[in-house]
């Protein structure tokens, strides 16, 4: 204010105000902080030191040279993650190829072979992950894509006929399994919900509600469960939807999926024992802290089987493990288990019942591929010589030795 009443150009009859005065009368207009830097000061200003003047010149020059480094460090990391996709992709390319060449041509005599159990392992190339599965499953059950449409029509009827549950329902059951078609409505809406496609109005929720009400007509002794919803949007996403349908079916029918889904507590009681022999085998200082703390593994396990890890996984990382699942059966089903016990037994070490609990139900939303592969690797399913099939049937025969599991 001092600087425009002694030049003349603030006053009572100027409306500008005193910092527009100050802008417009600058000999200068700074364009950037670079310019602050190395711009020489107004004529009605001190002109800079040379030392400044020079202290500056370096500061802009180590901004300069800061600025590329920054820039070529980050078209590195651009180049090279481009690299890692290409060759990615050239890769799912090339085991696509062996795959519908070689593999599914011939499946009967080199689905067993070294080989294909290698690739097997490596994961499944999306383009042939239906045909994969639906062979390797199987369809013992001989269902057919009439009895697909005769199971969708009398689902259909039973929806037109039957009213909406009411709570007290639900929660009473009823002995006529059929009726939990209404509660299938209830389950779809919280399947994968971040996809957005299979909740009203989405692509691919009336699919998933015809497989899911077909299944229960088709088996009205099992009914709809809670968790089967997830299997089959999986399915869906991998198949037509009577070849979904037909293996959600076979899926559904093996021991271990019907222990859980029929509820089979000596059965289930003999499973979550013969993980445990091979927990104490695998990592025996965290089944110490577990047995310490009281965790026993119907807490975690149950979500982890019912979904076949479709809801506790990442849908990338979950198709994988279905990948092996589906060559491996039940007892991959376990050693992935395993295998995430074995990943986080440093973080669940120092825990307590209640944060293991809660870590083990709600697992985190970015678990590395290769790392979690690795981990299950490591699992050995041998236990004094005997394997996993071995220690269950031993198990069966001996509940007594199932009990403690749930007692503890």
């Amino acid at each position: 204010m001092e600087y425009e009443t002694k030049s003349g150009r603030a006053g009572p009859g100027n409306p500008t105000s005193p910092r527009h005065g100050v802008r417009k009368n600058l000999d200068f207009e700074p364009l950037s902080t670079t310019a602050l830097i190395l711009e020489d000061r107004p004529a009605n200003l001190p002109a800079k030191p040379a030392e400044e003047a020079q202290k500056h010149r370096q500061q802009y020059e180590e901004m300069v040279a800061q600025a590329k480094k920054r820039e070529l460090k980050e078209a590195q990391k651009r180049k090279k993650q481009l690299e890692v996709r290409c060759k990615l992709e050239e890769s799912i390319g090339t085991a696509a190829q062996i795959w519908n060449q070689e593999i599914l041509p011939n499946w009967s005599t080199t689905c067993t072979s070294r080989r294909v159990r290698d690739l097997w392992w490596q994961g499944i190339p999306p383009s042939v992950r239906g045909k994969v599965w639906s062979l390797a499953v199987g369809n013992e059950l001989n269902i057919t894509h009439e009895l697909y449409d005769i199971c969708l029509s009398r689902a259909k009827e039973k929806w037109r006929t039957t009213p909406a549950p009411s709570l007290e329902a639900e929660d009473a059951g009823s002995s006529d399994r059929e009726s939990s078609l209404e509660l299938i409505k209830l389950d779809i809406s919280r399947t994968f919900p971040h996809l957005c496609i299979f909740q009203q109005g989405g692509p691919y929720h009336d699919v998933l509600h015809s497989i899911l009400g077909a299944y229960t007509c088709y088996r009205p002794d099992v009914g709809y469960v809670q968790g089967m919803s997830f299997i089959a949007a999986v399915l869906i996403l991998n198949l037509d939807t009577a070849d979904a349908f037909i293996a959600f079916a076979n899926l559904l029918n093996k021991p271990c999926q019907m222990a859980f889904f029929r509820v089979d507590h000596s059965l289930m009681l003999t499973y979550f024992a013969a993980f445990e022999v091979f927990f104490e085998e695998n990592l025996p200082k965290l089944f110490a802290h577990f047995q310490k703390n009281n965790l026993t593994p119907d807490i975690y396990l149950i979500d982890w089987i019912f979904t076949l890890y479709s809801k506790s996984l990442p849908l990338d990382l979950a198709c994988r493990v279905w990948d092996v699942f589906c060559r491996d059966h039940e007892e991959f089903l376990f050693r992935t288990g395993l295998g995430l016990l074995r990943l986080y037994q440093d973080v669940l070490s120092p825990m307590d019942f209640i944060h293991m609990a809660q870590f083990l139900t709600r697992l985190p939303d970015l678990i590395p591929a290769d790392q979690l592969f690795q981990h299950i690797t490591a699992i050995h399913m041998t236990s004094r010589n005997r394997k996993w099939a071995q220690v269950l049937q031993a198990l069966q025969k001996d509940p007594e030795r199932c009990s403690p599991v749930l007692k503890r």
